[in-house]
């Protein structure tokens, strides 16, 4: 489903990827885990085509994402990738309904089917009677599962997390954890997840140890 080949990246005078190969297959949940500063959150942003890579090939499924223009890779990120940030990234002024809708009326998706898939989302999430509340409104938990409602509101191939539970409490991050899991059992979704926790990595289905920009060998199974 995604695979990297050769993949660098350097700003300025640092090379933060050395060369990055991997492949993530459809359903997989993976963590991503290394010391600050190996390059972590830098591959997250290039599998999400945030960050154009200086070499190396990306393929999401089965397109080359790097042979893209601008406005083509805008609408591939917006329709086939779902992002999860440490710090959930809702837009104050909107209710969780409207927050949870921007990606679909950003496709120019009918306003009517994008409200009814946000409130399906947000009824999965546990969260209707929250959906007309604004982000200053919810709790820290509630705020990132109506980020996680908004990165599967366009269907996408992948959601790609940075470090989704830093800035939970231990019972909404349990609960997080949990919804991850949820989601890839009832609806085959695959998950990419830079994490600093280690009970998050130790129970995914397979744990990415980045370390000075390279992959390190024998990413392991979270069973192991």
């Amino acid at each position: 489903m995604i695979e990297l080949c050769g993949i660098r990246k350097s700003f300025g005078p640092l090379e933060v990827l050395k060369g990055i190969d991997l492949k993530i297959e459809q359903r997989e949940v993976v963590s991503i885990v290394g010391p600050s500063g190996a390059g972590k959150t830098t591959l997250l942003q290039v599998i999400g085509t945030l960050y154009r890579p200086d070499a190396g090939s990306l393929h999401i499924s089965g397109t080359d994402v790097l042979t893209l223009g601008s406005r083509e890779l805008a609408r591939f990120r917006n329709r086939h990738l779902g992002f999860v940030f440490q710090f959930h990234q809702l837009l104050p002024e909107f209710t969780a309904l409207e927050n949870v809708m921007m990606p679909a009326l950003i496709a120019r998706t009918n306003r009517r089917e994008a409200k009814e898939r946000a409130a399906e989302l947000l009824d999965f999430m546990g969260l209707s009677d929250r959906s007309g509340h604004k982000p200053a409104e919810l709790s820290g938990g509630e705020k990132q599962r109506v980020a996680v409602a908004r990165a599967l509101m366009n269907r996408p191939d992948v959601i790609l997390a940075d470090e989704p539970s830093g800035s939970l409490d231990s019972r909404n991050k349990e609960e997080l954890h949990r919804l991850f899991f949820d989601l890839r059992d009832r609806l085959g979704q695959t998950f990419v997840i830079v994490t600093h926790d280690e009970e998050l990595a130790r129970t995914t289905d397979r744990t990415i140890h980045i370390a000075d920009g390279l992959v390190q060998t024998g990413d392991t199974p979270s069973n192991e």
